[in-house]
């Protein structure tokens, strides 16, 4: 596989997705070079190159994540306003919540082309909602009730694959893959997890 025709094919997705989460340009392109140098380095362990675009925003995701983590260690904290360090408690629920979060690129593979199509642009490339109806040619609150029913089919397929817990945050708490013909009702998990 090419590593080169790879990124030139999801470039500019990532770069979107990146300056949606990093909102300083300098610190955004900092972060996708650091995404390409990843790519390089681990080029090795990507199976099937139609998995190449989930597998670079997998590690964009861990790389802005990173980037975070970075520049609030090397934040200068004044002492009266030090936050106390994580506890091991919560180090464990955002590593659970991160481990979920790998896996949504695969799911949105599920879902029917309109709701796909709106998570995608919205969630991954990060346009706005009112952006999405521009694009799509479609009215805002068409634009927003798409967006919206595309997360609840998410989750429905989520929840068909594992028992996901998490708090009034969306913070992942635990999570156990459900038996193969399990046909427990999903909305009575959905009401349990949340």
């Amino acid at each position: 596989m090419e590593a080169e025709s790879i990124w030139e094919k999801v470039q500019a997705k990532l770069k979107a997705f990146v300056r949606a989460k990093v909102r300083d340009e300098a610190s955004a392109d900092d972060v996708l070079q650091e995404i390409f140098i990843k790519m390089h380095q681990n080029l090795h362990q990507l199976r099937a190159e139609e998995k190449a675009e989930y597998w670079l925003f997998r590690i964009a995701q861990n790389a802005v994540n990173d980037h975070f983590r970075q520049r609030k260690t090397q934040a200068l904290p004044v002492p009266a306003l030090v936050e106390p360090a994580p506890t091991e408690e919560e180090e464990q629920v955002q590593a659970l919540t991160e481990e979920v979060a790998q896996w949504l690129p695969f799911m949105l593979e599920l879902l029917p082309d309109k709701y796909r199509q709106a998570l995608y642009l919205t969630e991954v490339e990060g346009i706005s909602q009112r952006e999405l109806a521009e694009k799509l040619g479609i009215s805002y609150s068409g634009a927003k009730s798409r967006v919206q029913r595309g997360r609840e089919k998410l989750r429905d397929i989520v929840l068909q694959c594992c028992e996901v817990a998490t708090d009034k945050y969306g913070n992942v708490l635990g999570y156990q893959p459900r038996e193969a013909g399990s046909e427990e009702n999903v909305e009575e998990e959905e009401e349990e997890c949340c």
